[in-house]
């Protein structure tokens, strides 16, 4: 049975389970190895998840199946004071890509932001994931492009995406 619900700080292990299994395979051709174990440690230590949840507002939820995380999204609701909801992270287990999982996780981010009463969700990808087909097909369009500077030299190379609610 596959089901949804919110995660908590005694999630977070779960939570980098699934990045640490998904981000090597999914960026390993778009980035460098050594960037790939820099943007895990600036994004999913422990203390800065903690800190995403207790002090950004970020929500974070858990898609399972059977009591066992294929995946998550973290998102963020009023993003920068606009009536925007921000979603900041969505990854599956490589195992479950391509099965609609992804599309669960995405409609019960929608869900919750027109709860919210947002009238976009807005997100960054990079220019070159695959996941980027995904977007469109739920109806994202690009809006912009970004170049994010992340230190030691590294730089992400992202389109900015809205999806009009």
């Amino acid at each position: 049975m596959i089901t949804i619900s919110n995660a908590t700080i005694e999630d977070i292990k779960e939570i980098q389970n699934v990045v640490y299994h998904t981000w090597p395979i999914v960026y390993i051709s778009i980035i460098t190895q050594e960037q790939i174990a820099y943007m895990l440690d600036l994004f999913y230590s422990k203390e800065i998840l903690q800190e995403n949840m207790n002090n950004y507002g970020h929500l974070f939820i858990l898609l399972k199946e059977d009591n066992n995380v294929l995946g998550f999204a973290s998102f963020e609701h009023n993003y920068r004071n606009n009536n925007i909801t921000r979603l900041h992270k969505l990854y599956l287990m490589p195992e479950s890509h391509g099965k609609g999982m992804g599309k669960l996780l995405m409609k019960e981010v929608a869900k919750e932001a027109l709860e919210n009463q947002s009238k976009a969700i807005s997100l960054n990808v990079n220019k070159y994931n695959t996941a980027l087909q995904f977007y469109f097909n739920f109806g994202f369009e690009i809006v912009k492009e970004e170049i994010i500077e992340l230190g030691s030299e590294f730089i992400m190379d992202d389109y900015v995406m809205e999806l009009k609610l």
